[in-house]
């Protein structure tokens, strides 16, 4: 009897014990359900994720430019005569005040021969008056008025001899010749262009939004696609104060010196790249973290495991980083792949090697 009473006993406590431990088994079981959100058929997104930080950003735009020599003058017809001279070519160096190009004397609208006349008869007058006063003949009054008409021949003399004598009005290099010997010259036609192109002067546009950014004396690179290697440093000179009324942007002009085999010549395209906004110490986060509808944009922060959806302010953007102006802080966390699949709070699981 007590050999059957301490059997009973013995299989009372095997089941006990049998029932604690499936009691902590079903414990276990419910709490990984609880701390595993798939198990409880929760969706978690991967996503990948960046730090917000701070660090230098700056935005670097290409624009085309047309080419000038530092200085730059046309020579133009102001009668319509034929050309008699071409004294240059193209390429030729020439010094201020050299006859480039010569008309007819003798044409038509040529009032040369006239002028040179009453000039030089003027002139013989002038001389006999000063004899007279000298001699007391004749009076002050009388050599005055005599020297008016001098001055009046000379002027035009000299008026009549610029038109049909055509010089270059700065030393340089002829750059351009667009008559031939014999044409008959109109009247405003520019004719020749002399430059000086040991320092070449670029001109381009640029945009309404990125004016505001530059400054004379910003420093600019020049380079062309089929010119010497490397790229010629220059510094802005001129920025426009009202935009063309037609395309809306504003005439940036730049200086830079010419190769030594002058290789860059007026006329010619070539490339400027022009530093936009630079900022020291900006707020950035990747491109691909900014969702933008076209009127806002916003990001997600992962924080606690969610993902909260944030709108911020942006600034500036060198195409894979944004500037954040408002809306995030440092050292925040912001979704940069899977964020479309993301609604507000979603639970995200972040890729480990970008954690």
């Amino acid at each position: 009897m007590k050999r059957r009473s301490l059997l009973v006993f013995g299989l009372i406590l095997i089941s006990a014990f049998s029932a604690l431990a499936l009691m902590g088994g079903c414990g276990r079981a419910e709490k990984a359900a609880v701390a595993n959100p798939v198990n409880r058929g929760v969706e978690v997104v991967p996503v990948e994720t960046a730090r917000v930080e701070r660090q230098s950003l700056a935005v670097t735009k290409s624009y085309t430019g047309t080419l000038e020599g530092e200085a730059q003058a046309n020579i133009v017809a102001k009668i319509s005569e034929r050309i008699t001279a071409i004294n240059g070519s193209v390429g030729q160096s020439v010094q201020k005040g050299r006859t480039v190009i010569a008309l007819d004397k003798s044409g038509t609208t040529s009032q040369y021969y006239q002028a040179e006349a009453n000039y030089k008869n003027a002139e013989k007058n002038l001389e006999r008056m000063k004899a007279l006063l000298a001699e007391g003949a004749i009076s002050q009054q009388l050599l005055d008025g005599t020297q008016t008409a001098f001055d009046i021949a000379r002027a035009n003399f000299e008026a009549a001899r610029s038109a049909v004598e055509l010089v270059s009005p700065i030393s340089g290099v002829v750059t351009a010749l667009n008559v031939n010997l014999g044409d008959l010259a109109q009247p405003g036609a520019v004719l020749a262009t002399v430059a000086d192109i040991h320092r070449m002067k670029v001109i381009f546009s640029i945009n309404e939004a990125d004016v505001m950014q530059l400054a004379a004396g910003q420093s600019v690179e020049i380079w062309s696609e089929g010119g010497p290697e490397g790229r010629a440093q220059g510094k802005i000179v001129q920025i426009s104060r009202s935009a063309d009324v037609r395309s809306r942007s504003f005439e940036i002009k730049a200086l830079f010196p010419n190769t030594a085999d002058q290789w860059y010549r007026p006329g010619m395209f070539c490339k400027v790249a022009v530093t936009i906004s630079p900022r020291n110490n900006a707020l950035v986060v990747p491109a691909a973290a900014i969702l933008s509808d076209g009127l806002t944009s916003r990001v997600y922060k992962v924080v606690g495991g969610r993902a909260i959806p944030q709108p911020v302010r942006t600034g500036i953007s060198d195409g894979a980083r944004v500037e954040i102006l408002e809306g995030v802080t440092e050292q925040e966390t912001v979704v940069t792949t899977g964020a479309t699949n993301l609604r507000d709070s979603s639970l995200v699981a972040v890729t480990p090697a970008l954690q």
